[in-house]
């Protein structure tokens, strides 16, 4: 997938930006039809993926394989004069990162993202909420400050951070960071209290999956979640993606850490265009493009070369 034409990083969505017909048509090709059957081999009907309504894709346990089997097919999809120079998922998206960068085969990618899914979906202790308007200092201080366990999960951008914990704990700290100065602060509707000590039981379970598969060295950098580090070994991936599940997202990190990396744009592979948002507040110098179907993977050069003459 490289090239000499543009220095991409590809960033891969997690949870959350899965969206009704976001698979249209992508069981037609090759790795889809491979990876339809490596899903249903393993109990899960992606056709809702295909076909299904938003509802239908909200369960944790159907979302996340949902949206690394998008995102995988989607990948192989593009053009091969876009020079990849490193990569990066959100959350479960690290997993369709790693098989892009080499360290997985894509059926093994899909097979994790399966045990990752319901593992996560079986710790239904409590919840989220996104922070708008606050530091993450002051959001960490607050955490500490809180009764209860309730944490920083995701650090995605300037001014946006996302806490995670026990539902009491977390509807503490929500009054906290609103009488702290938050412009707002948002529930969301996840099954759990991802990215926290709370799934340590599923972190563990997934640890153990994770010894079983074989991780390779990649051919590109995964920048990590928990450190934004750039991991060229399967090791080092593997220690990572072992302990994502109860550490915070360093977002904002390492979509800086990609462009250190020399990417001149940020290619969001997936669903939606969350990341492509979060890249603009974050590196507003450099460029940002998603691509949510096969037409747009086809056409990606295009539309780079077409935005870079304006």
């Amino acid at each position: 997938m490289s090239g000499p034409g543009l220095r991409a990083a590809l960033c891969f969505p997690g949870q959350g930006s899965q969206a009704a017909g976001m698979a249209a048509g992508l069981d037609v090709t090759p790795l889809g039809q491979r990876l339809l059957a490596v899903a249903s081999a393993a109990g899960v009907d992606l056709e809702v993926a295909l076909r299904g309504d938003e509802q239908s894709l909200r369960p944790t346990e159907i979302a996340q394989p949902a949206l690394v089997f998008t995102e995988l097919v989607l990948a192989a999809a593009l053009p091969p004069e876009l020079s990849v120079v490193a990569v990066a998922g959100h959350s479960v998206g690290e997993l369709a990162a790693c098989a892009v960068a080499g360290a997985l085969q894509p059926e093994a990618a899909l097979g994790l993202a399966v045990a990752r899914g319901r593992l996560m979906a079986g710790m239904r202790e409590g919840t989220m909420a996104a922070v708008l308007g606050l530091d993450p200092g002051t959001v960490e201080r607050l955490c500490t400050e809180t009764e209860g366990t309730v944490v920083v999960a995701n650090l995605n951008a300037p001014g946006q951070v996302v806490v995670s914990g026990g539902l009491d704990a977390v509807a503490a700290f929500s009054v906290r960071a609103r009488e702290a100065g938050a412009r707002r602060v948002l529930p969301l509707r996840v099954s759990g209290a991802f990215h926290s000590p709370l799934m340590a039981t599923a972190a563990a379970d997934f640890a153990r999956v994770l010894e079983a598969a074989e991780l390779r060295d990649p051919a590109l950098p995964v920048v990590a979640n928990v450190d934004a580090t750039p991991v060229t070994t399967g090791p080092g991936l593997r220690e990572r993606l072992g302990r994502q599940m109860v550490s915070a997202v360093r977002w904002t990190d390492s979509v800086q850490r990609l462009v250190e990396l020399g990417a001149e744009v940020l290619v969001e592979v997936g669903p939606g265009e969350v990341l492509t948002g979060l890249a603009r507040r974050i590196a507003p110098g450099v460029r940002a493009a998603s691509v949510g179907s096969l037409a747009a993977a086809a056409g990606l050069a295009e539309t780079l070369g077409a935005e870079s003459s304006r």
